[in-house]
């Protein structure tokens, strides 16, 4: 998540800001659309005192109202260039960009037109380097990190909530606009022949193509391994919620919140989270109205599902928000690390089974869609030309297309990073966020949105050590060996 002196202009000086802060008018304030009534239900809904796990979510799922081009059954040939599993953002921004140039597409999905459930949260330059801040429901200038009870950090870079409708519109009318056609099945299995692969889906149909996607996520089973998944994870649980008060100020986005003081009557959970920390991950849309997601960083093996709702059970009762109702609920849970797919392979693979996620932080959808354009060159290339280059030169292609050495290797820097907090525990974990955010804002916005090359990688690593604590320093000897081999070894691989 993270900054240094380097070889190029120098970066503007971070900046301090006091609390009250007022936002520039540059940024938005327009509410998230929620499909249920924010209105109190007559007290029915309303929680005890800072506990939410017997509230029920008051909206339910959604379907947008969008005429597609479905594929039609009839169609006696069946063949497209690309079929695409999967319509998440992943998907629907790769079948974007492919059918820009001509190529046919077909995405494939058992419910094209339902709604995402997850929120999603960008860095608003990311957004607007990619022409997609429009898809932007709500806007903070500035962030802010909690590392004890003494210190807050304040960090100049604005951060965004992505509208989920907006942005699933956007990318449904730039497909259709490019006649992408869409099937409405779950893909059972995947066929390879020398130069053609084939789809079969559990309504019988059966979609021949050059190139098929995988874009269906984590847990897909279409996209090969040849070494053991070995992740860590991320999980968390949020709510969008209707409360009586929260203590936060509305020009400002909580990225992370480490204190502990809301377990002091707590020594259980106190004892765990000394060992293997939790934070919360807040945004505020309005005085009653506000995102709250406690969050275990990674963890290796995963952290109790249980023991994260209560310690956000806890976090909320002490901060003194009484949860009036629950609009909306998620689950997160995002495999983090472990090793690439097998390069190359006959399936194509974009987004979560990609191997695209930060390792260190979880962030993927504005990696996501600044990748797909990559990728998509890389298959229009091969499938656009009158050459026409299919089979193994194609899947060669496209994947090193997608991971190329230079990014494979920064991809084992941020594993390492990864493996680094694994070892740390609360205050090792405090004390690495309290160097990390006073590097160079070039360096540590750069790590969060994966823009660092080696090199810069290492010349962050050297300031870190050189700005933190001597504790941090003692953690980083002495815990960090392990890691750093294993990174050095694998790097040595990918050279090879």
């Amino acid at each position: 998540m993270a900054t240094l002196t380097r070889l190029f202009p120098p970066a503007p000086e971070a900046k301090t800001f006091l609390l009250n802060h007022k936002p520039t008018p540059l940024f938005s304030s327009r509410k998230p659309q929620t499909t249920a009534s924010r209105k109190s239900h007559n007290g029915i809904q309303s929680s005890k005192f800072g506990s939410f796990l017997d509230l029920k979510p008051l909206s339910k799922s959604e379907s947008l109202d969008f005429d597609l081009s479905w594929f039609d059954p009839a169609d006696r040939h069946r063949c497209c260039d690309v079929i695409v599993i999967g319509t998440g953002p992943a998907g629907l921004r790769l079948a974007e960009q492919v059918s820009r140039y001509g190529v046919k597409v077909c995405c494939v999905d058992p419910s094209p037109l339902s709604m995402w459930p997850n929120n999603y949260g960008v860095w608003v330059d990311e957004f607007e380097s990619l022409g997609l801040v429009d898809c932007l429901d709500k806007t903070w200038p500035m962030t802010c990190v909690y590392i004890d009870d003494d210190k807050t950090k304040y960090l100049d870079r604005p951060y965004g909530r992505v509208g989920r409708k907006e942005f699933k519109t956007k990318l449904l009318e730039n497909c259709a606009s490019n006649g992408v056609r869409f099937h409405k099945a779950k893909v059972w299995k995947v066929k390879h022949e020398e130069f053609e692969s084939s789809i079969v889906c559990d309504d019988g149909i059966e979609l021949r193509a050059s190139l098929v996607v995988d874009a269906s996520g984590f847990a897909s089973t279409f996209t090969e391994y040849d070494k053991p998944r070995n992740h860590g994870y991320q999980i968390a649980h949020g709510i969008l919620a209707e409360v009586d008060y929260h203590p936060f100020d509305l020009d400002k986005m909580v990225l992370m919140d480490w204190r502990d003081s809301h377990l002091g009557n707590e020594p259980c959970l106190r004892a765990n989270n000394s060992k293997l920390p939790t934070f919360l991950y807040a945004m505020p849309f309005d005085s009653t109205l506000v995102f709250l997601e406690e969050t275990s960083l990674v963890s290796k093996p995963l952290l109790s599902y249980m023991e994260v709702k209560n310690r956000m059970v806890a976090r909320l009762r002490h901060l003194g928000i009484r949860v009036k109702n629950v609009i909306e609920e998620e689950k997160c849970l995002i495999p983090m690390g472990g090793p690439l797919p097998r390069i190359p392979q006959s399936v194509m693979a974009i987004g979560g089974t990609s191997g695209v996620v930060h390792p260190s932080t979880g962030y993927m959808v504005a990696r996501t869609m600044a990748l797909a354009p990559i990728l998509a060159g890389a298959i229009v290339e091969c499938l656009g030309s009158t050459r026409m280059i299919r089979g193994r030169p194609l899947h060669h292609r496209v994947w090193n297309g997608l991971w190329p050495l230079e990014r494979r290797c920064t991809r084992e820097f941020y594993s390492f990073g990864m493996e680094t907090l694994l070892k740390l525990d609360l205050k090792g974990t405090r004390r690495f966020f309290d160097a990390f955010f006073d590097l160079d804002p070039y360096y540590w916005q750069g790590f969060l949105s994966s823009r660092l090359s080696l090199g810069e990688l290492l010349l962050l690593s050297f300031s870190l050590f050189r700005n933190a604590s001597n504790p941090s320093r003692l953690d980083i000897v002495t815990k960090c060996p392990v890691p750093l081999a294993r990174m050095v070894g694998n790097l040595a691989l990918e050279a090879i």
